[in-house]
């Protein structure tokens, strides 16, 4: 139950003066709450910038393109006259100057009424100069001195939807401030002098200077930082439990793991080394493993994989490869089974497609024991999937799934080790914040053998020439992917699609071109991966259902189209796709001009680096946390107030503060504890209470 004392924060914005339900529609659209926003979603909504009226000169010192609040006395109002587009002018001075005040599209009632002749009134605007006179045009503010003392020396301005002004928003903020209540306080690590939560709060959304309504301002980072603590607890809380529910230790002989390395084609690296001694530490101590695996791209994750079932399965029990997409896990199945074979391993697949006598002899043997390894898609923690003894979860693409997802695999058997690998490498906030209820492991070194891959940019203005080298090219006999953005064309997007650019190169090059695409059945996509992968087809017009996971070393060729509209991270990974053999391998990135700033230190950036892990750093720097963890599909999330590119320096302060607060009160039932309970509340980690209160 949510403690009474959070009962204003989140009590819904229609019990605020002013908010109406007519209103609150905008409201829930701009806090993107559409079952009704609360009052804690308004008060979280922070500036997105300042505009300081603290300037209040004459009129003869006011500078051009300045903003400045000036007392002024209405000297005469000259109307845009009939058929004009010429603005509405007021002249106005003061004892310095004169100052015309325009208008467009004027009402010239409420501007008589707003300024009225004789009169005096503030007006708080951007001063500028036109043929030589200084001129406010379209003022912020017109108000008397009654208005002036209600107006804010800083006003801060907050994103908008259609539907609200800042002024909404504003008056919204203020009547949530008054009913918001002083809590008790949950930080005892901050600089002496730091505001408490609503304190905090106050000072952001009524800044003393412009700086105290941004994210590097005191204020917001005391905020941040309660977000980044509410989040590290959490985690500190599951992994606690986790870790605390007892393990079952799995100690393997090494005579599988042998067999496996002997299959292989090479020799492990130094990282895969290292990563297999902590996995194998794991497996065999009596807590219960979870583990981040991060590789870059061809880094030899799946082999690390199979060496860690092999422990499990050389102490008799059993173990679980998730993938999210049906590609990835026969991709899986296809490097693993031939090194299995050779090993003794039973490898058997499981996903949506195994249907009738093959499925009900498949699941069987999970239950008696006779699969000791089965590679799958979510179908694997569906009811019905049951195992002998199932030690080991291994989930690919973590970020795919959600955390529910992975407990719901976690779950098929006893005290169950959990391995989550990721192609994609994770800027080490990210891990923290994400993974923090993980240890992490890294494959930072290639295989010997793989080749540089050369990476280059080039015009969609200039495609036809695109077209003519890979025609030479396939004339050679080397095989090319081609991708696009989307499957097919939508008003929306002008993008180019997959079914199209497919028609398109069948006119050049004929039945040497292959197309896969998400909306295919899963018997065509793999009629058309083996067609590629065999040579019958040379190039694959593909969508990014080939992103992770598809391994045909014959392709040398890589062509993007629309690459500034792709992510870093998934730019990397599909280049990735090439490189793989014995050819030296190209990437064309296919831009459409003019590029944006960011787009274009995206395509810079993967020219100039093939490691993952900065290419990882510099997507987090360009594109911001939810999107280069995908994190607004996936369940997990997001943050309101952090900013892991201004805030990041917080978040290893705020780990250890949860670290320790979990070893001294693990279940939060000191004076601190039962505090840090409402953080949990306020930033929706509350589900981290509920497994307190469970026991």
């Amino acid at each position: 139950m949510r403690p009474d004392v959070l009962n204003p924060y989140f009590a819904s914005i229609t019990e605020l003066a002013g908010i109406g339900p007519k209103l609150a529609r905008p409201f829930n659209r701009l806090l993107d709450r559409p079952d009704g926003a609360r009052v804690l979603d308004l008060l979280l909504h922070l500036p997105s910038s300042a505009i300081d009226r603290r300037a209040r000169p004459t009129i003869a010192e006011a500078l051009p393109d300045t903003v400045v609040t000036l007392e002024v006395t209405v000297d005469q109002h000259r109307p845009t006259p009939r058929g004009s587009r010429a603005p509405y002018r007021v002249h106005v001075h003061d004892e310095t100057g004169d100052l015309t005040l325009a208008f467009f599209n004027a009402d010239r009632g409420r501007m008589e009424r707003l300024l009225p002749v004789g009169e005096v009134r503030w007006v708080s605007g951007t001063i500028t100069l036109y043929d030589g006179m200084r001129q406010m045009t379209h003022p912020d503010r017109v108000v008397d001195a009654a208005g002036l003392a209600k107006l804010p020396p800083v006003e801060p301005l907050y994103p908008l939807v259609e539907g609200l002004g800042h002024g909404h928003v504003r008056r919204a903020v203020d009547a949530a401030l008054t009913i918001a209540r002083e809590l008790p306080e949950w930080q005892d690590r901050l600089p002496a002098g730091s505001p408490g939560f609503r304190a905090a709060l106050q000072a952001v959304h009524h800044p003393a200077v412009p700086e105290a309504a941004g994210p590097d301002g005191a204020a917001w980072r005391r905020l941040a930082y309660d977000e980044l603590l509410a989040g590290q607890l959490a985690l500190a809380l599951v992994r606690s439990r986790a870790v605390r529910s007892t393990g079952r230790s799995s100690v393997g002989d090494g005579r599988i793991a042998a067999r496996i390395e002997a299959a292989l084609p090479f020799t492990l690296t130094g990282s895969q080394r290292e990563a297999l001694a902590a996995i194998r530490a794991d497996l065999a101590s009596e807590n219960r493993m979870l583990r981040l695996l991060q590789g870059d791209v061809g880094s030899g994750k799946t082999v690390v994989a199979l060496l860690a079932a092999a422990s499990v399965v050389e102490a008799g029990r059993q173990a679980a490869l998730m993938a999210p997409t049906e590609i990835l896990a026969r991709q899986h199945l296809k490097t693993i089974a031939p090194i299995a074979a050779a090993a003794g391993l039973r490898v058997a697949l499981l996903t949506g497609r195994e249907k009738g006598r093959v499925r009900e002899e498949l699941l069987a043997g999970l239950r008696n024991g006779e699969v000791d390894l089965v590679v799958g898609t979510h179908a694997l923690f569906q009811e019905g999937v049951a195992f002998g003894d199932l030690a080991l979860a291994i989930v690919d693409e973590q970020h795919r799934f959600g955390v529910h997802q992975r407990l719901a695999l976690a779950a098929k058997g006893e005290a169950v080790d959990v391995l989550v690998m990721t192609a994609t490498p994770i800027p080490r906030t990210l891990v923290l914040t994400y993974f923090g209820d993980m240890d992490s492991s890294e494959l930072r070194e290639k295989p010997a053998g793989r080749k540089p891959i050369t990476t280059a940019t080039i015009s969609s203005e200039r495609l036809h020439e695109v077209v003519e080298r890979l025609g030479h090219a396939l004339r050679e006999g080397r095989r090319a992917y081609w991708i696009c953005p989307l499957v097919d064309e939508s008003e929306s997007s002008d993008l180019a699609a997959a079914e199209a650019r497919f028609a398109d190169l069948r006119q050049h090059f004929g039945s040497r071109v292959g197309l896969v695409h998400g909306k295919m059945k899963g018997a065509e996509k793999d009629a058309a991966m083996a067609a590629f992968a065999s040579g019958e087809t040379r190039l694959l017009v593909a969508t990014t259902v080939v992103e992770v996971g598809v391994d045909v070393p014959e392709a040398s060729i890589m062509v993007i189209e629309h690459a500034e509209r792709f992510g870093l991270a998934q730019l990397h990974q599909l280049r990735g796709r090439v490189g793989r053999g014995e050819e030296a391998s190209t990437c064309l990135l296919v831009y459409r001009p003019p590029l944006g700033p960011i787009a274009e230190q995206r395509l810079r950036a993967l020219r100039e680096s093939e490691d993952g892990f900065f290419l990882a750093e510099q997507d987090l720097k360009l594109r911001g946390e939810g999107d280069v963890l995908g994190t607004r599909q996936s369940g997990f999330p997001g943050f309101r107030v952090a900013r892991l590119e201004r805030h990041g320096d917080l978040l290893e302060a705020a780990r250890a503060d949860a670290k320790a607060v979990v070893q001294e009160d693990p279940d939060l039932l000191g004076p601190r504890g039962r505090a840090l309970r409402l953080l949990l509340h306020l930033f929706e980690r509350d589900v981290a209470v509920k497994l307190l209160d469970a026991g």
